[in-house]
């Protein structure tokens, strides 16, 4: 069996490839793309392939278990899999080849790799965390326009934020000037009230979840992120 070693990066990645007793077959540096990781490992022999795990790792670890290899995702923190490597010269070829002798030595701690749904969860807990914070930021720049003009928005929640400040008696520049954050924050609160009928709906189908959600102060949303983190 051939073992390799993908030191990967968001454009390019440092390939090694070992012979069973540790002489390199070949060293190559390639983009980080699906075709060219097919152009150079979907006809080699089944091999077992180390990487670390980074943003990228997961879908090039899919990429190659498709082409029949077996991959290992592992912990970067494990400091003996890098205990080859001269820690004068680091250099990603140097990286590449201590990772092929890692996998070769079975020197890696394997790290999580999270399901579908556990990916597609986080990803939409990222993007409502975006929107809540554009929307925090605009709250805060309409509250400074119109304590400028000798006004006050209202105390509340952020979700009836616009309403309250439609209802003030508001200068027309003003008006004019707040309108596009005004329209942008309905349009967030919209998208953000989707995302939480999918992250309650979720909560309802998850054991875990519905046990977490029944610990005091604890939501649905907040339940989701602890069940994601391992909480």
């Amino acid at each position: 069996m051939e073992y390799i070693g993908i030191d990967v990066h968001k454009r390019d990645s440092q390939v090694c490839i070992l012979a069973e007793h540790g002489e390199v077959v070949l060293e190559q540096r390639i983009r980080t793309q699906r075709e060219r990781l097919g152009e150079l490992l979907s006809k080699r022999p089944k091999a077992r392939v180390l990487l670390e795990a980074s943003t990228e790792s997961e879908w090039v670890a899919r990429s190659l278990e498709e082409m029949g290899h077996e991959v290992v995702v592992a912990d970067p923190n494990f400091a003996p899999m890098y205990a080859t490597r001269s820690r004068r010269v680091k250099t990603d070829k140097r990286d590449a080849r201590t990772l092929a002798e890692a996998c070769r030595l079975g020197a890696y701690r394997p790290a999580h790799r999270t399901s579908d749904e556990q990916r597609h969860m986080r990803a939409q807990l990222a993007v409502r965390e975006a929107l809540v914070r554009t929307r925090t930021r605009s709250i805060s720049l309409v509250r400074a326009l119109v304590r400028r003009e000798g006004l006050r928005v209202a105390d509340g929640e952020a979700e009836s934020f616009v309403r309250r400040v439609e209802a003030l008696a508001l200068p027309g520049r003003l008006k004019a000037e707040v309108a596009p954050l005004l329209c942008l924050m309905r349009h967030i609160n919209e998208q953000i009230a989707f995302l939480d009928g999918l992250l309650e709906r979720l909560a309802r189908r998850d054991e875990q979840l519905a046990r977490l959600c029944t610990v005091p102060h604890v939501g649905e949303g907040d339940g989701v992120r602890l069940r994601l983190r391992g909480g």
